[in-house]
């Protein structure tokens, strides 16, 4: 896929750039994949306003995408490439041998009529899923699961990947797209290749009402409120903030702030930390 670059026709259009979708292969989704998705507008059962800033957006329904990956030892043949509203990433219709339909995420390379399985036989290629235990060492992979049996938690995102760096009794090593280096059970599945789709960090938004669609309000600096309003507002002019670090509205310290927990549970799979953590 391709950046598409606008003219200057309007103040909104000038610096804008989208995603050329001529890649995709269909507008309509498969009816039987779809499920209603509700929008709260950030609001509570009250409808006091909880979440700042959400509220309006296009109106669109969920793709059931199959993360699990357990539909084991049949050909599934790629039918369609998808655009999803709800993911970075696109996504891939399959339809296997004998009559089930499925959505997966669209790996880089794949293609309309690509023969895609899973299980312990399947080969190793893009768009396979397999057991860790299965998949040689210094394998890109995507679509990883965490607990057996549960589906794909980590690396879902356009572009993004991870390898496979060794196996160590019951569990196996993988660097992931962060830097993060963590063992994981190698009884856990793993899609084979890397998420497609990935000129997505290099569109330009180009104008506010881009971010309307997704249903996404204005945002107001701190500093530009009252200082009733927010930590960092008042003062004449341009003021600093005024802090040792940068608070919330409710004077909690944002920027920098570790919030991951020392005790986690998780913590023990940690190997190395992703770049730039000193925790």
């Amino acid at each position: 896929m391709a950046i598409k670059k606008y003219k200057a026709t309007s103040n909104g259009r000038r610096n804008m750039t989208s995603i050329d979708y001529s890649v995709l292969t269909t507008s309509k989704p498969e009816k039987s994949l779809l499920a209603p998705k509700s929008h709260t507008a950030g609001r509570n059962n009250y409808g006091h306003m909880t979440v700042r800033h959400r509220g309006g957006g296009n109106k669109n329904q969920y793709r059931i995408i199959d993360f699990k990956r357990n539909h084991d030892d049949v050909d599934g043949i790629v039918k369609t490439i998808e655009y999803d509203p709800n993911r970075t990433a696109n996504i891939a219709l399959v339809v296997y041998t004998d009559g089930i339909k499925s959505y997966i995420l669209a790996p880089k390379g794949l293609k309309v009529g690509d023969k895609v399985q899973s299980g312990p036989n399947a080969d190793i290629k893009p768009g396979n899923a397999l057991a860790l235990k299965d998949i040689p060492v210094g394998t890109v992979i995507h679509n990883i699961e965490l607990k057996p049996g549960k589906g794909g938690q980590l690396v879902r995102s356009a572009g993004t990947s991870a390898q496979l760096l060794g196996k160590e009794g019951k569990y196996v090593l993988v660097r992931l797209a962060s830097g993060e280096v963590r063992m994981i059970l190698s009884v856990n599945r793993a899609t084979i290749g890397s998420i497609g789709n990935e000129e997505h960090s290099l569109v330009n938004i180009g104008k506010a009402g881009r971010n309307r669609y997704k249903g996404q309000r204005p945002h107001v600096r701190g500093s530009v409120m009252n200082p009733n309003d927010h930590p960092h507002g008042g003062g004449e002019g341009k003021a600093p903030v005024g802090y040792p670090s940068p608070l919330s509205p409710w004077h909690k310290k944002t920027v920098g702030k570790k919030t991951r927990s020392k005790k986690a549970r998780s913590n023990k799979f940690i190997v190395r930390r992703r770049k730039g953590s000193k925790m």
